[in-house]
């Protein structure tokens, strides 16, 4: 990923440097869509700040026992997002734990106050009205009246009344009974009634004492002149406004994002433009040989020599694949075990990584979501790896190293499978290309002032192994067309296959810079302190065998059909001349 402090501060200079790759993306409508999500970005923080501000209020106001409930400020209508913080968020306040009821039992449901009583009734757990309880001694059912006499309804009391009148007069007035507490309840219709005491016995409410003078009811909190309910209202408003801009926000940085993602890596200074016909040859090792014989192309002389086996290889995998055989098998084994010796003896840690990887690994690569199809991927939105570069860049994903422990530097060895396979051409027969084929893959994490002495040192263990199999090979610098998009400068080791007449790339050492770190949040912390920086990734093939087996066979091939095997791979217990089978 590119900078994007370098995009809005030198826009020209990004335009130009992606002109050199015929990449010409819109970023003047970048910077538009850039300014519009930082103001977005900008707006949400502020709403949030408000957000966390109103929820220290609502805890205070708990603390300090005002209703914060039901018609308070946590009330919230329906559909409305709440307008505390998130769970996490500094200031947001925990709600109290409401009571429980008796273990079997439903919670009573409190009910209005009745219209005429200063009480709420009680309803219990059916949600019917209950009767009332006789004290003890009395009967629950009422006596029969007389014949013709009529059922009496139990109306209010006397003394009941003339008690609400006192209080009336009072100047307090008395707190409402809370719902479930003993009170006086109303009789519900269709049940029996309690027995209406003889004329002259009615049974008075004792009224209170003329100096209780109770504290007055605080008023409700819905009450719109109260703190409360003005904070209510002001979080209802924010929570609708804060759910906007987060939309808002969620869009266009879900744009700013897309934009990111496809813009290729700025090639460096020294890259020319153009692709494949601009590459520069930078040496040149050796000449060509000389054969002084008619010779044979590699696939002939694999066949003869009972190294490669195609048509089984076509039989069990399709077009594109191989099978090694007898020393053919051998031959490869030696020359990873050569490779693999070789860096481990340098300094670089032996990684054998998993061969499937998630997609956040092929993202950090720089390879998804452009070349997302063009791996083989598993129903289990897993993929096949395409080179082991895309597993050692994540070994440090989301890490931050320190200083001191740089560079870190990685050798490993995996097949690389890949949708891309030859045709029948000339160019691409046999084994030159295929869906699976083995490499050993050299990986460094270094600092920024590091990595051009590092990208040369992986140049250089590139084309020692090359001409320690006594190969004539060559070393080009891409242009920027040709250079891989996560990379910022690409160096080629190629050999020389006489069939062809032509080069063919058996290494490609390649500088990153920041962009696959920057994608991976890869960083390093100075060691003297200070702000963490990203550091510099680059990779190199140590080497790619399905290219090199053909370049032995055909440079090292003698007239009588034998191929004289490298001395360095001897060793691994192959014979000095390969013979036909």
């Amino acid at each position: 990923m590119l900078d994007v402090t370098l995009i809005r501060t030198h826009p020209d200079q990004v335009q130009a440097a992606l002109r050199k790759r015929a990449a010409a993306p819109d970023i003047p409508a970048f910077l538009t869509l850039d300014t519009a999500f930082r103001e977005a970005r900008t707006t949400v923080e502020h709403l949030r700040a408000e957000r966390r501000r109103i929820s220290t209020e609502i805890a205070a106001l708990r603390r300090e026992g005002t209703p914060v409930g039901e018609g308070g400020v946590g009330a919230e209508a329906p559909g409305r997002a709440v307008a505390e913080p998130l769970a996490g968020e500094r200031g947001a306040a925990v709600p109290p734990a409401p009571a429980a009821a008796p273990m079997g039992e439903r919670p009573a449901a409190a009910v209005p106050a009745v219209e005429g009583h200063g009480f709420a009734a009680s309803l219990p757990a059916g949600g019917h009205r209950a009767a009332a309880v006789p004290p003890a001694g009395e009967h629950e059912a009422a006596a029969s009246p007389p014949a013709g006499e009529h059922r009496a309804t139990a109306a209010p009391l006397a003394d009941d009344q003339q008690a609400a009148a006192a209080l009336q007069a009072d100047e307090h007035t008395p707190a409402e009974t809370p719902a479930g507490e003993r009170g006086a309840p109303v009789p519900p219709t269709g049940e029996r009634r309690a027995a209406v005491p003889p004329d002259g016995e009615h049974r008075a409410t004792p009224a209170p004492p003329a100096d209780d003078h109770r504290p007055p009811t605080p008023p409700p909190a819905d009450n719109p002149r109260t703190p409360a309910a003005q904070l209510h209202a002001t979080a209802k408003a924010l929570a609708d406004e804060l759910a906007q801009a987060e939309g808002r926000l969620v869009e266009l940085g879900a744009r700013h994002q897309e934009f990111l993602d496809a813009l290729p890596n700025l090639p460096d200074d020294d890259v020319v433009a153009g692709g494949k016909e601009c590459n520069q040859v930078v040496r040149t090792v050796g000449v060509p040989p000389v054969l002084g014989f008619p010779g044979r192309d590699h696939v002939r002389l694999a066949q003869e020599l009972g190294l490669v086996d195609h048509q089984r290889g076509t039989a069990l995998g399709g077009r594109g694949y191989w099978v090694y055989r007898g020393d053919g098998a051998a031959l490869e084994w030696a020359l990873l075990n050569h490779f693999l010796d070789a860096h481990r003896r340098a300094g670089y840690e032996f990684v054998l990584p998993p061969h499937l990887l998630t997609y956040e690994a092929g993202y950090t690569a720089g390879q998804f979501p452009k070349f997302a199809d063009e791996v083989f991927r598993t129903d289990d939105d897993h993929f096949l790896l395409p080179t082991a570069e895309t597993a050692l860049v994540n070994l440090h994903r989301g890490e931050t190293l320190d200083e001191r422990e740089l560079p870190r530097r990685y050798v490993s060895y995996t097949p690389c499978y890949r949708k891309e396979s030859g045709s029948h051409r000339t160019a691409e027969r046999g084994t030159l290309r295929g869906h699976q084929f083995n490499k050993v893959e050299l990986f460094q994490f270094a600092r920024p002032q590091d990595s051009d002495a590092a990208h040369l040192e992986l140049l250089a263990r590139a084309e020692e192994l090359v001409a320690g199999l006594g190969l004539h090979h060559r070393v080009t610098k891409l242009a920027a067309g040709d250079t891989s998009p996560a990379q910022a400068k690409t160096y080629d080791v190629e050999v020389w296959l006489p069939s062809l007449g032509a080069y063919t790339e058996v290494s490609s050492v390649s500088n990153a810079r920041t962009y696959q770190a920057r994608r991976g949040g890869i960083r390093y912390r100075p060691a003297g302190g200070g702000k963490a920086a990203y550091v510099h990734t680059l990779n190199a093939s140590g080497l790619a065998t399905s290219r090199l087996l053909p370049a032995i066979l055909e440079q090292h091939q003698r007239a009588d059909g034998t191929v004289l095997v490298p001395e360095v791979l001897r060793r691994w217990g192959l014979p000095e001349l390969l013979r036909p089978a």
